[in-house]
């Protein structure tokens, strides 16, 4: 359960700081895209810097929702941040009231979600990762990222920044396999937690994945960009929590409800990122007036 709960808090504060760093990149110049004059841009922004305050509270609570459940229940209740983030920023960009297509949306994907974690039922597993497992999945991740984001960088518009949080969904699903296995290494004292290479890769992957994001957030609407990072993100790390953690998922016949529990979750995703909420919030934050007023 409490891993559960942090794991909520951790959705609800990556939600808000989507919306936040959503609001501050919109405006961002086009040119500055993959380029770190996009993230000097942005510190002179304080909706900004409060987005940055709400990814530190989530990190937090995301570490001590890794260090006390397993990564394939903590990493899947995240999609649950795509419809809080489209709804709080329908009311920060849009202001208006929500039709009943968004609430069942909403629903779908709350409903759907319940279903997958009811039918796979994820348990056991390792609390860390055996040495010989990191070669292999780094060098999967590394393949997996120089696509996207090659891809990411040919296309524009809502295309790179789906490409771009695709990416940062799985940075950010590799992020949360090496948290969990430095927090791992508390087993054995402080030091060794700093001395584990896992911790500093963690953080700097962890930067690179937010300049991702930042990326995607700049190149085109937040219901393109959030879908792929929230869904991409639960499915990518599932994948870490069974191959590299060891832990388990029901199969055989619980396959079925799980198939249609992702399906109801996609539709769901489907009807929010069409929903007249997401364009209106993309329409207003366009209009937000000049960049120093962000």
């Amino acid at each position: 359960m409490i891993s559960i709960l942090f794991a909520v808090l951790t959705a609800l504060s990556n939600g808000t700081a989507s919306v936040l760093q959503r609001r501050a990149a919109a405006t961002a110049p086009e040119e500055d895209a993959l380029r770190f004059q996009l993230l000097r841009d942005l510190l002179h922004r304080p909706v900004w810097l409060g987005g940055i305050a709400m990814s530190v509270v989530a990190a937090v609570c995301q570490a001590v929702a890794l260090a006390t459940g397993p990564i394939a229940i903590v990493q899947p209740i995240f999609v649950i941040e795509l419809p809080f983030t489209l709804v709080l920023g329908g009311l920060l960009f849009h202001g208006s009231r929500f039709s009943r297509d968004v609430w069942v949306a909403i629903a779908a994907v709350a409903g759907g979600l319940a279903l997958f974690l009811t039918a796979a039922a994820p348990s056991g597993g390792n609390s860390s990762v055996s040495p010989d497992s990191w070669p292999v999945a780094l060098l999967a991740t590394g393949l997996f990222l120089a696509v996207t984001l090659s891809i990411g960088l040919r296309v524009h518009g809502n295309a790179r920044a789906a490409a771009l949080g695709l990416a940062a969904a799985c940075g950010y699903a590799l992020t949360a396999a090496l948290m969990k296995d430095a927090m791992a290494r508390l087993d054995h004292g402080a030091g060794a937690l700093f001395t584990g290479w896992q911790l500093y890769a963690t953080a700097a992957l962890g930067v690179g994945s937010l300049f991702v994001l930042q990326n995607a957030l700049q190149a085109g609407s937040l219901a393109a960009s959030q879908p792929m990072l929230s869904i991409g993100d639960a499915l990518i790390s599932t994948s870490y929590g069974v191959t590299l953690f060891a832990e388990t998922l029901r199969t055989g016949w619980w396959l079925i409800p799980q198939v249609v529990a992702m399906g109801v979750v996609l539709a769901g995703c489907i009807g929010l990122s069409r929903s007249r909420l997401a364009d209106g919030m993309a329409e207003n934050s366009s209009k937000r007036g000049a960049p120093a007023a962000v």
